[in-house]
């Protein structure tokens, strides 16, 4: 089993020990260093260009100590192994509560790196075993689901209103270390700090308890007085879809039904199930992304004359997005276009009568001077 490492450390002679008991060692085959650094800054420059599995840290540096370190690495690969490398025996505590897998009293043995190594080998061993075991994609359109490794569709067994909503939240912000009191102050306010404290705890241990009993592989961590979720290497539905969007060339024959297949895997508005409201501007966003690509799939219809085609989808604009004009105004032009004028009179008066009794306003000026020119 191959392994790409790192080591930092600020002083050389510790850095050529290191180098040569990973030489020596028959544990782990085939260990690759991608380099040794004295500078931390490099090592951060190399980890943001080359995919790494391990690094051993040295604790006691200038400028980045070996616990600052490890989170800037930790944020950029999110799965790296962490072994600090310390003379000092106080040390201990706060590397495992960086999440670190080992640390390693200098002088270094070979013996006691053995050891390391054999934890570093078995967890390797399980994470492949996952992966083999069939992929996993967490779901946040319409609800929060996933789909398991069989392809089925499967829903977490929460037990409160509250650890959902917390998960959720901890998704949304993956990667990213969100603070106790945001946490506190969104889910729990009306709670003095005790009890609010208790209930935040209470709603992580559940949502790891969840977790496992799905067999994701997510890892919630605490660090400098937060919580972040580490994504690794599961899958987002709502990321996959944006980026496929994002990526997606221009709409042409040739092109059209990756453009459908696109827009089917949009299943619903983010978290539309929930009503968190905390996530209504993204919901919102993520309709404007949708809004937008659709469009493109309806105008490469009306170039071509489909029009059947394109009023399905600008049927389906309106559907989504009632209080919007871009569905009723695409419908209006097609109907003038094929002469029937009762269907574009029907569509403006619905969109007027709509934005005049639900938010007291009228249609956009350009949307009635072209009502008023086609009416003349």
């Amino acid at each position: 089993m191959g392994m790409k490492v790192i080591i930092v450390d600020d002083e050389s002679l510790a850095i050529f020990k290191m180098e040569k008991l990973l030489k020596e060692q028959t544990v782990v085959q085939d260990i690759e260093i991608i380099g040794s650094y004295m500078n931390p800054h490099e090592a951060l420059e190399i980890a943001q260009r080359q995919f790494l599995q391990l690094a051993f840290l040295d604790i006691e540096m200038p400028e980045i100590n070996g616990f600052e370190l490890a989170n800037q690495l930790l944020n950029i690969q999110p799965h790296i192994q962490i072994v600090f490398t310390t003379a000092f025996q106080e040390y201990a505590l706060k590397a495992f509560e960086i999440n670190a897998l080992d640390y390693l009293l200098k002088p270094v043995s070979q013996d006691r790196l053995i050891i390391t190594l054999q934890r570093i080998a078995s967890s390797l061993q399980v994470s492949a075993g996952t992966k083999n075991a069939g992929s996993i994609q967490l779901n946040c359109l319409q609800s929060i689901h996933y789909i398991d490794a069989n392809g089925e569709t499967q829903y977490f067994a929460w037990r409160t209103l509250k650890a959902p909503e917390l998960f959720a939240y901890l998704l949304y912000h993956h990667d990213k270390t969100v603070t106790k009191q945001d946490l506190i102050d969104l889910l729990w306010p009306e709670y003095d700090i005790e009890k609010s404290t208790a209930q935040l705890h209470t709603a992580i241990y559940q949502i790891r308890k969840v977790l496992k009993e799905a067999r994701i592989e997510l890892e919630i961590k605490y660090k400098d007085s937060g919580y972040s979720l580490l994504l690794g290497n599961q899958r987002l539905d709502v990321e996959a879809w944006e980026s496929q969007v994002n990526q997606a060339p221009p709409v042409t024959a040739e092109t059209l039904e990756q453009h459908l297949l696109i827009l089917e895997l949009y299943k619903g508005d983010y978290l539309a199930d929930h009503r968190y409201v905390w996530a209504e501007y993204e919901q919102e966003r993520l309709r404007l992304v949708w809004l937008a690509h659709i469009k493109q799939i309806a105008e490469f219809y009306l170039q071509r004359a489909m029009h059947t085609e394109a009023i399905s989808l600008y049927q389906r604009i309106v559907d989504k997005l009632p209080h919007m004009e871009d569905g009723y105004f695409g419908l209006m032009q097609i109907y003038s276009t094929l002469n029937h004028q009762v269907e574009v009179r029907k569509m403006f008066q619905i969109l007027t009568n709509r934005l005049q009794d639900e938010f007291d306003v009228t249609p956009s000026q350009e949307l009635i001077d072209w009502y008023s020119k086609y009416s003349r």
